[in-house]
């Protein structure tokens, strides 16, 4: 079982997405409309786990290329992972890159706003930044070794930024 680590923002997660991106964009710049930082380390001030998020923004029916181009960068197509409108990729062997999630979505998928809308709102305002801070910090030292309960705990805080923001409150992050 993998401990559950939350740490102070990095200013150097930046610079490691575009590390990442560096070496995904060539391969696949002809298919996409932009590949986004998301997720926690994308915000500064942020606490996060130290992983980079990132979604490569296709238009619809470029799926299939998407997942042969980045097949040849080692990385494996994993399904959706039960969250519509967004493809999940693993990858082994990549030890001068640091830890990552890559997702594709098309343009128009909600995941997509979702994720771009939380980390934008996030950016703008220090005080919810601070709030979604310190229920990680809480609930990775009460649940250390328990992804699902750390995400269910993080859970109301999520939800009440997400009503700020204008998205749906009865989305169920994963």
């Amino acid at each position: 079982m993998r401990n559950i680590t939350v740490v102070p923002h990095d200013e150097n997660w930046a610079h490691e997405f575009e590390k990442i991106k560096a070496e995904i964009l060539p391969v696949v710049e002809d298919l996409i409309l932009s590949i986004e930082h998301v997720g926690s380390t994308s915000v500064k001030g942020l606490y996060a786990k130290p992983i980079i998020d990132m979604i490569i923004i296709i238009d619809n029916g470029l799926l299939p290329a998407m997942i042969q181009r980045l097949a040849q960068l080692g990385y494996t197509h994993m399904g959706d992972l039960d969250v519509s409108g967004r493809e999940a990729f693993k990858y082994t062997d990549k030890p001068h890159l640091m830890e990552h999630h890559l997702y594709v979505c098309p343009n128009d998928a909600m995941e997509h706003k979702r994720q771009t809308t939380f980390r934008n709102h996030l950016r703008l305002h220090p005080d919810d930044c601070e709030k979604y801070s310190k229920i990680k910090l809480e609930m990775a030292a009460k649940f250390p070794n328990d992804i699902d309960r750390y995400i269910d705990g993080k859970e109301p805080v999520i939800l009440e930024i997400y009503e700020k923001c204008g998205l749906d409150i009865t989305y169920k992050q994963v």
